[in-house]
């Protein structure tokens, strides 16, 4: 089972890349359990949308 900096490090990373299907289980898991990982995700996922808004990439 993956750690809150584990699953930190993989929510960044997913941003950039696909990751395997182990991984990404194993962050869903994490997710379901975790308030404070699905609030680092959801603040991540609005700064990463945010960037590509005013980049100009949709």
């Amino acid at each position: 089972m993956l750690n809150c900096k584990d699953t930190t490090k993989l929510l960044s990373q997913q941003q950039d890349e696909s990751l395997s299907f182990r991984k990404r289980v194993a962050l869903r898991f994490h997710l379901m359990m975790c308030s404070g990982c699905r609030n680092y995700n959801k603040q991540i996922d609005f700064i990463h949308k945010a960037c590509q808004r005013f980049s100009g990439k949709n």
